[in-house]
């Protein structure tokens, strides 16, 4: 069986698809055949990544939103009755100092990285276990070490790495698979975009991350998304559980 063989006809659904990891994951499944509905909250986005492939399907959506969970799975099942994989990709992260927090800020990142894959996969869950088919969560390198002025943004993706293990365990007598993969460094956007710095401060923060990976660059959505669709992969049928690095070495030095 080729790859594409093994995709083709599949459906896949990528929370936060509307841009970096999450647009890159959408749009590698598609040109192998397999259906993908994607999120996000900006319609426009939505629509430039749709337009790349009749394979991709979009639903605006807030992730924060409580009932986002059952409503991407509605639209999903509506529009091809079966689901092979969930990429839970949304991510919610703002630098901020002790002295800064913000209840609301907390909260709403808490709700995006924290409760909306839960949500999400209690909704999938029946689909998912119809096709054994795999959940793989994005969760963070920035976990593996203390991470100040980004400690929420830290704390709640290690939570979705204990989350991911949990399942694993919980969803293994119904043959679906978890696994996670916690990127370093990666160019996306990420910095100016989710996390709202500017254009200077993410070009600082962007150079000084560089010089503190071993191997000499910045990882690119191509170093991320062929390990989502390994793990995604019923090839890789006996691997549940687990959380992958993928930070050219970073993680060892931050």
């Amino acid at each position: 069986m080729t790859k594409k063989d093994e995709w083709q006809g599949k459906v896949a659904i990528v929370t936060g698809g509307s841009s970096g990891i999450g647009q890159a994951t959408a749009s590698a499944l598609a040109d192998l055949g397999a259906n993908v509905l994607i999120t996000g909250r900006n319609a426009d986005n939505l629509s430039d990544v749709a337009a790349l492939s009749d394979n991709i399907e979009t639903l605006q959506m807030d992730s924060a939103n409580a009932k986002s969970g059952e409503q991407i799975v509605d639209a999903a099942m509506s529009r091809w009755g079966r689901i092979d994989l969930v990429v839970n990709n949304s991510g919610a992260g703002q630098p901020a100092p002790i002295d800064a927090y913000d209840a609301d800020i907390i909260a709403n990142t808490s709700a995006v990285n924290i409760t909306a894959p839960s949500v999400l996969v209690k909704a999938a869950r029946a689909a998912l276990s119809e096709q054994s088919g795999s959940i793989v969560n994005i969760g963070t390198a920035v976990s593996r070490n203390a991470a100040p002025m980004l400690s929420h943004y830290g704390a709640t993706k290690a939570a979705l790495e204990h989350l991911t293990q949990s399942w694993a365990i919980e969803l293994a007598e119904e043959g679906i698979r978890v696994n996670a993969i916690a990127p370093g460094p990666v160019k996306t956007g990420a910095l100016t975009g989710m996390m709202g710095l500017s254009e200077e401060m993410a070009e600082q923060i962007e150079a000084q991350e560089t010089a503190q990976v071993p191997l000499g660059r910045r990882g690119g959505t191509a170093d991320i998304v062929p390990w989502i669709l390994r793990l995604g992969s019923p090839e890789n049928e006996w691997m549940t559980g687990q959380i992958l690095t993928i930070d050219g070495g970073w993680s060892l030095r931050a």
